[in-house]
Parts: C-alpha cells; sequence; structure tokens
C-alpha cells in the first residue's frame, strides 16, 4: 500500500472507542459508531434509533419522535468524538462545550427503528474552537441539518 492509500484510510470508532472519546454516558450518549474518520475533516456516526429510549415516553406518548435537539447533540458527539481522536487524546481529559448552533432545519421526524446516520464535515477550527456542519439522515434523506461550534477544553478547566 503507497503512503497516499494509507493517509486516505479511513477510520472507524466502534461503542469502546466511543466510549474512550467521549465523556458522555447513557443517556445522553447519542452516537453508537462512528465510520469514515477523516482526521479531524469529516465523519459518520451512526445511531440505531429503538423503542426503548428514554425520551419516547414523553416525546411522544403514542407518537414516539426522537426530539431535534437530541440529533443536534447526536452531530455535537460525533464531531467532538472526531477532534478527540484526531489530537489523540481521550475524553477522560477533555471536555467538549457547545457555543453555537447556527441554522438548524428539521425536514423530517427520527422515530424508532430508525437508523440516523450523523454526517460532520469541518467548516473551521482556531485553536480548541471547532466549526462543523451536520447533516443527519435516514434511509439517505436528510432529516435534519445545522452548522456547530464547540470548544474543547481539559477536565481540568471546568
Amino acid at each position: 500500500m503507497s503512503e497516499a492509500e494509507v493517509s486516505e484510510t479511513l477510520g472507524t470508532a466502534d461503542i469502546g472507542r466511543v466510549l474512550e472519546l467521549l465523556p458522555h454516558r447513557y443517556p445522553m450518549l447519542m452516537i453508537d459508531r462512528i465510520i469514515d474518520m477523516k482526521g479531524d475533516e469529516s465523519a459518520t456516526g451512526i445511531k440505531n434509533v429503538t423503542n426503548n429510549e428514554p425520551f419516547f415516553q414523553g416525546h411522544f406518548p403514542g407518537h414516539p419522535v426522537m426530539p431535534g435537539v437530541l440529533i443536534v447533540e447526536a452531530m455535537a458527539q460525533t464531531a467532538g468524538a472526531l477532534v478527540i481522536n484526531h489530537l489523540g487524546t481521550s475524553g477522560s481529559n477533555q471536555l467538549v462545550y457547545f457555543m453555537t448552533v447556527d441554522r438548524a432545519r428539521f425536514r423530517k421526524p427520527v422515530v424508532p427503528g430508525d437508523v440516523l446516520h450523523v454526517h460532520v464535515t469541518k467548516l473551521q477550527s482556531r485553536g480548541a474552537v471547532w466549526k462543523y456542519h451536520g447533516e443527519a439522515r435516514v434511509d439517505g434523506k436528510v432529516v435534519a441539518e445545522c452548522d456547530l461550534g464547540a470548544m474543547i477544553a481539559g477536565a481540568a478547566e471546568k
């Protein structure tokens, strides 16, 4: 394999690696795995949406819909895990703080049984501040999108 082919190899993170990268735990962990990780440039998070998610009890009884804010959180977690993986650190000593959510659009409800593919693409980074565009898709169709900004901080800086 040539050096160019090695540098183009896309990374993955199974649930074990996701748990190493992010400080989030159930019920706030919104990503089951990450595929197609390309440096700090882009990645795709996977969320298997199941009927036993705690938010479905109240959103909405008899017609369960995944809250849009949790879809945005899945985008942020995918981007945060991508950055932390790229930096070579772990979630145990890093925190990702939301700073901005811009141009959020919700196009179609996400329901139990859906597999949410969360695509994030870097817009820019400066120091500890990172901005990404996120798109959430189900069956290839965009169900939500937004631009988000976050700051990576050491846990000691809380």
